[in-house]
């Protein structure tokens, strides 16, 4: 892996947001996925909040994704894997960029058609904790139509990124604003940040 997060790197330094195809072995994606949608027929999947501590809160007009939140102690062997995989990032993070990560925070998320995230920063106003954006896509045969795009919004030009399968997405969090665009079909990702705590 470690040739993958040297491109991630790479790609990030040269435009403030790494994005790298074919990140994960293919086989342990497509598990991913599969662990992701056994979460939602369970009814184990939540609606995702806005805000952190006593502001927190849910808000449809402004995101009605659901979510998972990831756990080695799931005993999930997919899941399992990718948390070591983000787990040997992070230490590469740390070895190369000497950016002093302490930790890392991972879930699903899925957006059922008609679903929008409207544009945000990932970092809190009153914490610092969360310093890397990272998402993972997982959605298979998507289609230019189908919607769902990450938008980011740089200084002078918008930058659209569609939820391709094995596709990463890699950028600082307090920097950059972005949103998901209205999704026309099923979208599925993991998202995640690496912290300082």
């Amino acid at each position: 892996m470690t040739t993958k997060f040297a491109s991630l790197i790479d790609s990030y330094l040269q435009s403030s947001i790494g994005v790298v195809e074919n990140f994960l072995p293919p086989t342990l994606a497509l598990a991913l996925k599969k662990e992701l949608l056994v979460h939602s027929l369970d009814g184990q999947m939540k609606a995702a909040s806005i805000g952190h501590g006593q502001e927190k809160q849910q808000n449809i007009a402004i995101r009605n994704d659901s979510i998972y939140w990831m756990d080695s102690s799931h005993n999930a062997p997919a899941e399992i894997q990718f948390l070591q995989i983000m787990h040997e990032l992070l230490e590469y993070l740390n070895q190369t960029c000497f950016t002093g990560l302490t930790s890392s925070e991972f879930h699903f998320a899925l957006y059922e058609a008609g679903s929008f995230y409207k544009t945000h920063r990932d970092q809190f106003q009153k914490t610092q904790q969360r310093q890397y954006t990272f998402i993972c896509y997982l959605n298979e045969a998507w289609e230019t139509g189908d919607g769902g795009e990450l938008c980011v919004h740089h200084e002078n030009n918008r930058q659209l990124i569609s939820p391709l399968m094995g596709r990463v997405v890699f950028f600082k969090s307090c920097e950059l604003w972005h949103e998901v665009m209205l999704t026309l079909k099923p979208r599925m990702s993991i998202t995640g940040w690496f912290r300082i705590d």
